[in-house]
């Protein structure tokens, strides 16, 4: 297959599984993503070993084909520079903890309005507007709570499955929106805000249950 997202830029402030799987597909598909990291620490999960050249197994499976560009965003200078990356951009992806897109000056409804061709993915665990949403969420407590435990343990005993099908599942969905987003856009011009909680995607996977 050739490269059909080779002139599309994805910028990312993301952590954990979920959204630098999504935006690892679409650099798999040509896009240019520029994952934003901490110059302090970067991003954690890169040293969780050092198997390949120096990385980890599991840093890489997820962040191949990036570029990285180490900003402080509380820096005026390092927020001047993802200010002309991200008027750049065509896709912004995100998931941080509850509230910090916000405290950053980020909200993506605002984004959007300064950026009208821009798709900004908010991704969450609950989502917005329900009793939730302030708290964090991580695979595990997602799948608790979304009862996808309960169905693969034995009664009295829920398990967790052994993939990580909440992060994952968001991930996946995370990135099928994007895709369908930019169709979207190439038809009407406008870029468009789409939130994805984690607990949703759990919930979808067990409308077969």
């Amino acid at each position: 297959m050739n490269a059909p997202l080779e002139n599309i830029t994805v910028l990312a402030i993301e952590q954990a599984i979920a959204a630098p799987l999504c935006t690892r597909h679409l650099a798999d598909l040509g896009a240019r993503v520029i994952k934003i990291e901490n110059p302090r620490i970067g991003d954690i999960a890169r040293y969780y070993d050092d198997v390949v050249h120096g990385m980890s197994a599991h840093f890489v499976w997820l962040n191949h084909g990036k570029e990285s560009a180490a900003l402080d965003l509380t820096d005026p200078a390092d927020r001047e520079v993802f200010s002309r990356l991200l008027a750049r951009a065509d896709v912004f992806v995100s998931n941080l903890a509850p509230g910090a897109l916000d405290r950053l000056g980020l909200t993506p409804d605002a984004l959007v309005e300064r950026h009208p061709r821009l798709i900004v993915v908010d991704i969450s665990g609950y989502g917005k507007g329900g009793p939730l949403e302030h708290k964090r969420a991580y695979d595990l407590l997602v799948q608790a709570e979304g009862g996808g435990c309960s169905i693969t343990g034995f009664p009295g005993m829920p398990a967790k499955p052994g993939i990580p099908i909440a992060d994952i599942g968001t991930g996946l969905y995370a990135y099928s929106a994007i895709l369908a987003a930019l169709y979207h856009r190439d038809r009407t011009g406008r870029g468009t805000v789409i939130p994805i909680a984690m607990f949703d995607v759990i919930a979808e996977m067990m409308g077969f249950a």
